[in-house]
């Protein structure tokens, strides 16, 4: 990276790890043979490809024949919602869902329900937390399928997966969790949260882009969502991503072995960071649950200032952070998920959000607590809409 740079942007992805990197590696050019293949080249790639199923496996508290490898947390959970929906069209057409999904979820849902599928999308609070009885009320008898997402990827809420998965084992529903944000920063057994599917991806702990993979319960019935080959025991076709799935396999044996240490490290510098730009800036909010929430997510509405043009004159000084998603940024509608916790348009608009990482220090957070406060009074000095906004209206 640019030295000097600071980089505080990790939900939206992470430097890949050099132990990573060096794992990869000898897979691009040393081992590079196709592991359908029954030469002993083919046969040492395939070799390194389960060595990072059973590592994706222990990081989910899974067995290594229900992790399936996919391009990423997008066709994870396209494949989770569609290929449930497909195979359980006999029972009924009816999912559940929350209205602060990633659009990898939401898009899928509206694409389902232009061709007769029905959904219904439960509602969070303030804080973004979903109440599991709102799941449970909206249960039917044709209800096929529950998707709700383990951790919100804007204001880092984490949501009661392991209650609401009781209620859909209770009432015999597939339950799919798109996990992208919390595996490999909190635990994600699967067991414990219940689930019969869950979705992540590699470049959000510290792997290599373009790869992740989706956790299916034994059992499970799901449409195979690749057609092909044989590959992923006959449910996802394509000849495989070999260094990119060990990269994962790497990146979740780091995961294992640093996470704890990481998530408690990451909280308290999130806590500075969070309690410094209260105290150092007016008219400000923090947003998300208070102790529900991802180590290192810090997420700020602002009052009368655009999210865009503090995270330009954030990124003047060096320092990267989020006016939002990475997969809306550039959208001039605001946050769908701000509007679904009920604040104001125009005060989702003045939104940012720092993501912590791994290699994040306590210096780097002394720097944006002496560039950002006077940023904001620069802002607020240009800005026509300062004190017209609903800011106060919205902290009642």
């Amino acid at each position: 990276m640019k030295k000097g740079l600071i980089y505080l942007d990790h939900a939206a992805t992470t430097p890949m790890d050099v132990s990573v990197h060096r794992e990869m590696g000898q897979y691009c050019c040393l081992f590079f043979g196709n592991p359908a293949t029954l030469y002993s080249l083919g046969r040492r790639s395939n070799e390194g490809v389960e060595k990072a199923r059973a590592e994706v496996a222990t990081l989910l508290g899974s067995s290594p024949d229900e992790v399936y490898f996919t391009s990423g947390g997008t066709e994870s959970d396209n494949w989770a919602i569609q290929g449930t929906a497909f195979s359980h069209m006999e029972k009924g057409k009816h999912i559940i869902t929350s209205t602060i999904e990633h659009h990898a979820v939401l898009d899928t849902c509206k694409f389902l329900e232009k061709i007769g599928f029905e959904v219904t999308y439960v509602p969070v609070d303030a804080r973004a937390l979903i109440d599991p009885d709102d799941v449970r009320r909206a249960i039917r008898k044709d209800t096929i399928l529950i998707s709700i997402m383990h951790a919100n990827n804007e204001v880092g809420t984490v949501e009661p997966i392991a209650e609401i998965g009781k209620i859909a084992r209770k009432a015999g529903v597939p339950f799919h969790t798109d996990a992208v944000q919390t595996v490999g920063k909190i635990p994600a057994k699967v067991d414990e949260l219940g689930v019969d599917m869950l979705s992540l991806s590699g470049h959000k702990f510290y792997g290599p882009k373009g790869v992740g993979a989706m956790y299916i319960r034994k059992g499970t019935r799901i449409q195979r969502f690749m057609h092909g080959g044989g590959q992923e025991h006959n449910k996802r076709a394509g000849t495989h991503n070999v260094q990119g799935i060990v990269g994962v396999g790497a990146a979740a044996k780091l995961a294992v072995e640093h996470m704890s240490e990481d998530a408690e490290r990451l909280r308290k510098l999130a806590t500075k960071l969070n309690d410094g730009l209260l105290s150092s800036i007016p008219d400000i909010r923090s947003n998300g649950h208070p102790e529900n929430k991802l180590p290192g997510m810090v997420h700020v509405c602002l009052e009368g200032i655009e999210g865009e043009a503090m995270l330009l004159c954030l990124d003047a000084e060096d320092i990267c952070v989020s006016s939002g998603s990475a997969c809306t940024t550039g959208s001039l509608d605001p946050s769908h998920v701000l509007l679904a916790m009920g604040m104001p348009a125009e005060v989702a608009h003045g939104s940012i959000r720092f993501s912590l990482g791994r290699h994040n220090t306590e210096e780097e957070i002394d720097r944006v607590l002496e560039v950002f406060p006077p940023i904001v009074r620069k802002l607020r000095a240009m800005s026509p809409t300062y004190h017209k906004t609903n800011l106060q209206t919205f902290r009642k």
